[in-house]
């Protein structure tokens, strides 16, 4: 029944959207699909007294249930999805019924220290995403403890790999062949730091 999809959790900074373009860029025939979008869009619709987060809108996670069972269907190829997901009703929800439905999904959450991943928001952000009480902090030590709990498995635990070992470790367990990455130390920086510029989300 179509393809598969790979759902990347974990924390904001958690270097989730740098690990699904790592894995699309290596991974022939794959696709992206980014919830985060449906969620602005809606936002952006919504009078301002009606915003709030959009993950609480039962509407955006119908939105982008039925847009992934849509793109399962019919599409064949690898389905990688970025995207926080802390809420066990919403988990269940859209990855519970996604398997409910027959479809194969793997699901993987990025783990870090809080310490490593406040070091992580301040490179790619100067600092501005690292501050105590900012959108990014305030709920890191909550995400990481919710996300810690055993339904949000399978854990890789980042702190001390690269994003390409990250993406390794992904397809590893998922059973999907990528090509071998070839970069060096620089140019996996440079790499990272333009997916980070092409998918800043100003909400």
């Amino acid at each position: 029944m179509g393809g598969m999809l790979v759902w990347i959790n974990g924390p904001f900074g958690g270097g989730k959207t740098a690990t699904a373009y790592e894995l699309h860029r290596r991974l022939p025939g794959s696709a992206v699909c980014d919830p985060a979008h449906v969620g602005f869009g809606m936002r952006r619709m919504l009078p301002a007294t009606l915003r709030g987060s959009f993950q609480d809108l039962p509407p955006w996670r119908h939105s982008v249930t039925e847009l992934l069972r849509l793109t399962l269907t019919a599409y064949n190829g690898p389905v990688i999805v970025p995207m926080t997901l802390v809420d066990h009703g919403h988990f269940q929800e859209i990855i519970g019924g996604l398997r409910g439905d027959g479809f194969v999904v793997h699901h993987f959450t990025l783990l870090a220290e809080a310490a490593t991943v406040r070091r992580r928001l301040a490179r790619r952000s100067l600092g501005t995403e690292a501050r105590q009480g900012s959108w990014a902090v305030k709920p890191l030590s909550d995400s990481l403890q919710r996300l810690s709990a055993p339904e949000f498995a399978q854990h890789i635990h980042t702190d001390h790999l690269a994003v390409s070992q990250v993406a390794d470790t992904i397809a590893s367990s998922a059973g999907l062949m990528v090509t071998p990455s070839t970069d060096g130390p620089l140019r996996a920086s440079l790499r990272r730091y333009a997916t980070t510029i092409r998918h800043i989300r100003f909400g």
